[in-house]
């Protein structure tokens, strides 16, 4: 397995590691952006995003996604597909260890994510954007003046709940 070194290293290619790639590259602190198994984040599985500025008619998850890969590329932040399953931040250099190579590096940015829990039944996925939702902010919007029901545990789906109220 390789190792490799770099100045800095994003962990993430949602919209934070993407948005911090175009920072750090524009500083000239030359980044890696390091994919993960999800490439673009949960963004890649949301239909609508009608709340983004300057997209007024709205845009697909998957093609704003492609547009801020684009973005930060045109900065020439080198982009690494690899999945990090370990971590050393406690050594200098930070080391990570991925599936395809060792990397250490000076300074880490970790955009990690989030990523939303489900029931498991078999009409999630079939209902996916088409009614069924991880998100109050984005999507109630859809469902003003509905009957909805809230589904979770713990304060995120209280504040879910109290968006939509």
């Amino acid at each position: 397995m390789s190792t490799r070194h770099d100045k800095l290293i994003i962990l993430g290619s949602g919209p934070a590691g993407y948005s911090a790639a175009v920072y750090a590259a524009r500083a000239n602190l030359n980044p890696v952006l390091i994919t993960g198994i999800a490439q673009g984040g949960q963004l890649m599985t949301t239909t609508d995003v009608d709340n983004w500025p300057a997209d007024a008619d709205g845009v697909q998850g998957p093609e704003l996604m492609a547009r801020f890969q684009k973005h930060a590329e045109r900065f020439d932040t080198e982009m690494v597909f690899d999945h990090i399953h370990t971590t050393h931040l406690a050594e200098t250099p930070i080391r990570l260890v991925g599936d395809a190579g060792e990397y250490t590096c000076d300074a880490l940015i970790i955009a990690t994510g989030a990523t939303a829990k489900y029931i498991g039944l078999p009409s999630e996925d079939a209902f996916m954007g088409k009614g069924v939702s991880a998100c109050a902010t984005c999507d109630g919007f859809f469902f003003r003046e509905q009957d909805v029901a809230v589904i979770g545990g713990g304060n995120t789906a209280v504040e879910e709940a109290l968006y939509l109220a």
